[in-house]
């Protein structure tokens, strides 16, 4: 069954797009009642989505298949599929008043290495919401290239930790394990670790772009 649910939001941030959820009816009782919730991370970037790219279509799965926000064309016939992470900014309440000139939003996340590497997502997106900065910023990476990424860092280990930090210059790096020097190479901008890089993916919204055309 399909069900159409309303756009959900506050006055001045909304998906202006009906969302609909595929609702399976139980055998044994009535059809069950469609459920709707998604977390902070999937609100910011669906209202992403729709605010800079108005002609898609962004849905909402009915279960959790490893898959957040499906984005599709106008016509829906070409789409791309997001896991979407959030993180509390972690900068003002867990760094140094060293960091706060220089930094706008620094998260973190405990990924599972077997779901990464299984993951059917086209991209991942790790959602910062600075704090003090009132900032919101997207790192969308390919799920392969954000594994080899992490594995290069921290091994191959079960569970992976990792920061990401946002400087307000337009840089995104991986800093956890870090030491406290180069940390401070990375406020001041002198930090220079390709591995750690993901400046290439923070805000690359090229592959939704593309569906907009």
């Amino acid at each position: 069954m399909l069900r159409r649910v309303k756009p959900w939001g506050t006055p001045t941030c909304c998906f202006r797009r009906c969302v609909t959820i595929l609702v399976r009816p139980r055998p044994d009782t009535s059809p069950m009642k469609p459920l709707f919730s998604v977390h902070a991370g999937e609100y910011l970037a669906g209202s992403h989505i729709e605010r800079h790219f108005p002609h898609l279509n962004v849905w909402v799965p009915a279960r959790d298949t490893g898959i957040d926000l499906l984005v599709s064309s106008r016509s829906n016939r070409r789409s791309v599929s997001l896991q979407v992470k959030f993180s509390k900014d972690w900068l003002v309440t867990d760094l140094g008043p060293e960091f706060q000139p220089s930094l706008q939003a620094c998260g973190w996340w405990t990924l599972n290495r077997a779901k990464l590497n299984q993951s059917e997502a086209d991209y991942w997106v790790f959602v910062l919401q600075g704090f003090a900065s009132r900032s919101v910023d997207f790192v969308v990476v390919p799920p392969r290239q954000l594994l080899q990424r992490l594995q290069r860092i921290h091994g191959h280990q079960t569970r992976i930790q990792t920061y990401l930090w946002i400087t307000k210059d337009g840089r995104c790096w991986e800093t956890r394990g870090l030491p406290k020097r180069e940390q401070h190479l990375i406020a001041h901008g002198h930090f220079t670790d390709h591995a750690r890089d993901f400046s290439r993916w923070l805000n690359a919204w090229t592959p939704i772009a593309a569906l907009n055309r």
